[in-house]
């Protein structure tokens, strides 16, 4: 059985707090597990694991300290896993869980874009109309403890899942905030999060800015309202289709996306060894982005589904790409749930451009190299740390679409 959200995350998303980062790029196919129970051993398999059953009942008896049989057999499955490639692994319950909330976009918890910064856990922005806002934590404001437990900034996932609960229920933060002696306590209640994948702002003179931070079930619905936003086609020469540091997200959405600047044509295709592995994806008619300029701007951070829109519009000489090569990473992987809430992440296929080209390990060359002096530095919308005149990137891109 399939679900219709279909996932392809590349290297961490910046961390929105109650959402667990993933790492690994996969594609969410969820299958029957039971399908996978009945297997019939050949000789050779069965011998092996066999095999595996006498080296964990010799450890059980003899191994010189306390065993912890959960995290060994866990150890083993992830050893089995990793000797395939760099993306197949083990899915504990809370990481199963961690790729639904980034499909979603939606999570409990208490609002806050975090990122570590220098050693620091810091606030990026509080997300809007949420309890971390309400209570006026700004952008910039250091993360101390949640519900007295220091941040560890070693184990920033654990700081995350601390904030993550159910709504209705308390949570303290203690931060510190430049300028302010002592740090600053906020005792929260936890509600239900929607996280918001698309910024957007006019830049003026005819040109609209349109920054995708993710792809989630609810980014083209926020990608058409983002264009609504924007003034009259009368006034709106051409958009700036922002994927830098963009990790990917919902197959679904990025289809969607490159489908509201197309009319036509394929959009990706993948296959793999195994037939319901494989899938076409093609623009319907209808372009809600026609008769206006469209620049992309990549960098390294742009991955997976970010790839996947911008080779799209490129090979259909919908937009130039500005900025730098991308990540390069062009194979799918499947998520398969197991009977105890646990998953599988499995590499099934690979995908490719209309074109037939992959990038897997390559990435996307843009049209016009513009090196950032640091990648972590770019504008991106409304409060950001820098203006879009300082973004030279962005910059650059503007100038290519007021000489056309």
């Amino acid at each position: 059985m399939f679900i219709k959200s279909r996932i392809i995350l590349l290297v961490c998303f910046g961390a929105v707090a109650g959402i667990a980062a993933s790492a690994g790029g996969y594609l969410l196919n969820e299958r029957i597990s039971k399908n996978f129970r009945a297997v019939n051993f050949s000789s050779q398999s069965e011998e092996q694991t066999n095999l595996l059953v006498e080296v964990l009942d010799s450890l059980r008896e003899e191994y010189v300290h306390e065993l912890d049989e959960a995290r060994l057999v866990e150890n083993a499955i992830n050893g089995m896993l990793e000797s395939l490639d760099n993306h197949s692994r083990f899915l504990s319950a809370e990481d199963y869980e961690g790729i639904r909330i980034s499909a979603t976009g939606q999570y409990a918890g208490v609002g806050l874009d975090i990122s570590l910064n220098n050693g620091e856990l810091k606030v990026v922005a509080p997300l809007d109309d949420t309890p971390a806002q309400r209570a006026g934590i700004l952008p910039g404001d250091v993360l101390v403890s949640v519900n007295d437990v220091p941040v560890d900034v070693k184990d920033t996932e654990a700081t995350i899942k601390r904030m993550r609960g159910e709504p209705g229920t308390q949570v303290t933060l203690e931060l510190r905030r430049h300028g302010r002696e002592g740090p600053l306590r906020f005792a929260l209640t936890r509600s239900d999060i929607y996280v918001k994948t698309v910024r957007t702002e006019y830049l003026g003179m005819g040109y609209g800015y349109i920054g995708l931070t993710g792809f989630a079930d609810s980014t083209a619905d926020e990608l058409e309202r983002a264009l609504r936003s924007l003034p009259n086609d009368n006034e709106l020469s051409g958009v700036i289709l922002d994927l830098r540091n963009n990790p990917g997200g919902v197959l679904d959405a990025a289809v969607a996306v490159a489908d509201a600047f197309l009319d036509k044509g394929l959009i990706v295709r993948g296959g793999g060894r195994v037939n319901n592995t494989s899938f076409e994806e093609y623009a319907k008619p209808g372009d809600i982005f026609s008769g206006l300029l469209v620049t992309v701007l990549i960098n390294e951070g742009s991955a997976s589904a970010s790839e996947i829109v911008a080779a799209a519009l490129r090979e259909h000489s919908r937009a130039r790409l500005v900025g730098e090569q991308t990540y390069g990473k062009g194979s799918v992987q499947s998520v398969i749930p197991l009977s105890n809430g646990q998953a599988l992440k499995l590499t099934t296929s690979h995908y490719f451009t209309p074109s037939g080209n992959s990038i897997n390990g390559m990435g996307i060359k843009p049209d016009i190299v513009v090196v950032a002096e640091n990648p972590l530095q770019l504008y991106r919308g409304p409060g950001s740390d820098i203006s879009a005149n300082e973004d030279i990137q962005l910059q650059e891109a503007l100038r290519l679409m007021s000489s056309e």
